[in-house]
């Protein structure tokens, strides 16, 4: 039985991020399943009180959020892969992409989590939506300089995991329509062709 168990969900962005690094670095994992996005109880996001997912639980405790499982994970691993992590990323334009994509990761979400709750429009929500139009503008005007900069050598980026996560849950959640973005769509149509990607499609779980 896997030693590490992602407490998340497979319609999930940030899940995926995790799902996609166990699969590039071949770590086994079973997948814990959160029922109810809103649910008050710490237990079921695996204690985080932060109420919100992945989590990874391993021999060592639970370790929160995407980016500290994605680490934990390569640790795991005894795949020697090259990885640009958010830190080595020391040019505007680098951490700008990085810092970008994963406030609209977080404005998905909270858009999504207000159609939950039963939200309809209001200031905040518009504001949330004219803040992530603004970012995937700015994402397709340089997504493509971005990728050039990028060191040639890797073997993954987590900018280019979050980034296809983000712009096919868009789609996958019908949040926002894609035609507008043809050179990001076709960065996802490149980068779905990955193994790690095909492995962990978005599905809503049963």
């Amino acid at each position: 039985m896997p030693s590490l168990r992602i407490v998340g969900r497979s319609s999930s962005s940030f899940t995926r991020i995790v799902r996609i690094f166990a699969a590039e670095f071949g770590v086994p994992y079973e997948l814990r399943v959160v029922r109810d996005l809103l649910s008050m109880k710490r237990e079921d996001y695996g204690g985080n009180p932060a109420l919100k997912l992945p989590v990874l639980e391993d021999r060592s405790g639970a370790w929160f959020g995407a980016l500290n499982i994605c680490r934990q994970l390569s640790l795991a691993s005894e795949r020697a892969l090259s990885v640009v992590w958010p830190e080595a990323l020391s040019s505007p334009l680098l951490a700008n992409a990085q810092e970008l994509t994963s406030h609209a990761l977080a404005s998905e979400v909270s858009l999504v989590m207000s159609t939950l709750g039963g939200a309809q429009g209001g200031p905040h929500q518009n504001k949330l939506r004219q803040s992530l139009l603004n970012v995937l503008a700015w994402l397709e005007q340089n997504v493509s300089a971005v990728r050039a900069e990028l060191p040639a050598e890797r073997d993954l980026s987590y900018l280019e995991v979050a980034l296809f996560c983000l712009v096919t849950h868009l789609d996958f959640r019908d949040v926002l329509p894609l035609a507008p973005y043809p050179e990001l769509t076709e960065f996802c149509r490149t980068f779905a062709e990955r193994p790690s990607a095909r492995a962990t499609p978005y599905q809503f779980d049963s």
